[in-house]
């Protein structure tokens, strides 16, 4: 909103400094701050509603260390966090970009399922909350949603690069409306509809999905479709549940999702900018750049509530924040084609999930065979494993943040390294 105010105080009346808001850059520090600012001051005195709604955290007896200390905290602090994203990005983001209008879309989204699912945990005093059906139906929902207008939207493009002969950079007096490189690329001038998708560590790494259907035929436009809004399905439903899954120990996906959110900024800004694109050989996506905004209030809310969720933690975000922060990673890392890296940039929530996996069927598997269960971990998710061993909590959460900056740095670097 602020945005479209200046934007018309630059335009009309040429106010001094008004034009400072059509830079990414300059809204996207802007939106870091203000999240910050609305998390640190309105978080307290969110928590403070909480305990007088005695929203309190039912904890189940796992037989570990300083389980019992966090009865009673507050829950459902995702609030927060989702106050913390939403209010910077209407004040900051052009609201008119299909991009912004799926993130903000997505986040409520799965924040409601989240909260039904916090309300009825403490609420309704039932231990379950949201029925696991009920709640992959709500992800599904999303992911359907989202994978059609990824695909149908005419707004969600890409710019092909050509080959030209370096000569036609040398001719002095022709004006080339489209970014050049020295290697002699060039951005086409159409926006074009397209399933392609980046695939790290190749140098020609561009996979399209059209190519999985080839066989069809004739049927392949219906295929395509299809194949495409199924694989956004499964990507957002994975990755909400391996936020869901980390949340466990305090501040663990808080901070994670920080670390995975700063990652996807910079994805943003690149792909979204046109000399950066062309310098990295990179998808030029016309119009992502502006979801830089959107994640700079991300990471502030995320950074913003850590204040209070770090150990020990005064709130805990709930199914209204896991949820909802899994959701915006995984559309956020679809809309800037970088889905397939996300086993890379959310390596913490994947081996979450796998541990939870492997761990109930290995279980299923030596009682069905042998009469009892077996385990693999001590307990599932990993981190409960650790804790069983004997470490802190806080040691735990930030030996963890420690290998999520290594893999997000590592994803940063796949941009170069094919």
């Amino acid at each position: 909103m602020l945005y479209y105010l200046f934007d018309y105080l630059d335009r009309v009346y040429d106010l001094p400094g008004a034009g400072v808001f059509r830079y990414i850059s300059f809204r996207s520090a802007i939106a870091l701050i203000s999240s910050l600012l609305i998390t640190l001051v309105f978080g307290k005195r969110i928590i403070n509603m909480l305990l007088k709604l005695q929203v309190g955290e039912t904890i189940r007896d796992l037989g570990l260390e300083g389980q019992s200390e966090k009865k009673g905290t507050p829950t459902m602090g995702g609030i927060i966090i989702i106050a913390g994203i939403l209010i910077p990005t209407l004040l900051f983001t052009r609201l008119n970009n299909v991009y912004i209008i799926l993130m903000i879309v997505s986040t409520l989204w799965l924040g409601a399922i989240g909260f039904v699912d916090d309300y009825i945990k403490v609420f309704k005093k039932d231990k379950e909350g949201l029925r696991a059906k009920s709640k992959l139906l709500g992800q599904v929902g999303l992911g359907i949603f989202v994978g059609a207008i990824l695909y149908f939207n005419s707004n969600v493009v890409v710019r092909e690069k050509i080959v030209q002969p370096k000569i036609m950079f040398e001719q002095k007096g022709n004006i080339i409306d489209d970014m050049k490189s020295k290697d002699g690329f060039l951005f086409s001038g159409q926006n074009t509809k397209s399933t392609k998708t980046t695939i790290p560590f190749f140098k020609n790494n561009e996979f399209d999905y059209a190519d999985l259907v080839s066989w069809a035929g004739d049927n392949k436009k219906y295929m395509l479709p299809l194949l495409f809004i199924l694989m956004v399905t499964f990507i957002i439903t994975a990755v909400s549940n391996g936020s869901n899954i980390t949340d466990g120990i305090d501040g663990l996906a808080t901070g994670t999702s920080a670390i995975i959110g700063i990652t996807l900024a910079v994805f943003a800004y690149v792909s979204g900018n046109a000399i950066f694109a062309n310098y990295l050989n990179i998808m030029y996506i016309p119009n992502t750049g502006e979801l830089m905004v959107f994640m700079s209030a991300f990471v502030g809310a995320c950074v913003g509530f850590l204040w209070y969720n770090s150990f020990p933690a005064q709130v805990f975000m709930g199914d209204t924040g896991s949820l909802a922060i899994g959701g915006v990673i995984a559309v956020f890392a679809i809309a800037v084609r970088k889905e397939l890296l996300i086993p890379i940039i959310c390596g913490i929530f994947l081996v979450e999930n796998l541990s939870v996996m492997i761990q109930v069927s290995y279980f299923k598997y030596t009682k069905k065979k042998y009469g009892e269960g077996r385990r693999v971990f001590k307990m599932s998710p990993l981190h409960h494993h650790y804790q069983k061993l004997g470490y802190h909590e806080a040691k735990i959460v930030t030996r963890f943040w420690i290998i999520g900056i290594m893999l997000a740095v590592l994803s940063i670097v796949t941009l170069k390294l094919r």
